[in-house]
Formats: structure tokens, sequence, C-alpha cells
């Protein structure tokens, strides 16, 4: 993991309240395009998880609009993004992709579904 990424991740993680914690550095126009190229074909153009190669596979992939990855913090999937989901068709994206495209892809997702901190 490069210093980059590893010191948002820390940063992510300092025991403040979420809500404080769920800064994302990304820029969501440039997180569309790699989502776009590497993300749609699984999670789909809206990211319900209903993309053309969904139906293909034995895990359906996460809607990414859902209540349950809605109210992850931005920790938990950057480290989704970055290593892969076990268990799963999910796989990771570090060394594919920079840590830059990593939190791009980060900001588009938030930026889509917002964090839900109400549970």
């Amino acid at each position: 993991m490069t210093t980059r990424l590893m010191m948002v991740m820390i940063l992510l993680s300092v025991s403040t309240p979420p809500i404080v914690a769920q800064v994302i550095r990304g820029d969501a126009t440039a997180g569309q395009r790699v989502y776009e190229q590497q993300c749609l074909r699984c999670h789909g153009a809206k990211l319900d998880g209903n993309g053309p190669d969904s139906r293909d596979l034995i895990v359906r992939p996460a809607d990414l609009r859902s209540q349950s990855t809605r109210s992850k913090t931005d920790w938990e999937l950057l480290v989704a993004i970055s290593n892969g989901v076990l268990f799963t068709p999910m796989h990771g994206f570090r060394g594919k992709l920079t840590d830059q495209q990593l939190l791009d892809v980060l900001s588009y997702i938030r930026s889509v579904s917002p964090p839900d901190f109400s549970s």
C-alpha cells in the first residue's frame, strides 16, 4: 500500500466521530470514468448491482445504493475496493488502479449514494 493511501486510511480511522471522519479527497467526475471502465459491468450504471455481467456471477454484486453499503465507512469501502471481498467475485483493484483512482471511485460512489449514519 502506498504511503499516501495509507495516510488517508489512517486519517479516516482516527477516533473521531464517523461524520467528521468521512472526508473524501477524490474527484467524483474522474471516479465516474473509472467506475464506468472497471465497475459498471458488475455493479451497473445505476450502482444497483445489476450490471450486464451480474446475472452470470454466483454471488451478486453489491447494490452500492443499499442501506447496508451506505452505512459503511469510507475506510470499509476503500478496503473492499482495494482488496476485494472474500468469497465473492469482487476482486481487488490495488495495483490495477492508482491510489488517486481508488479515492476518485469512492468519491463517485458517495456522490451517487451518500453515507447514511441514521442506523
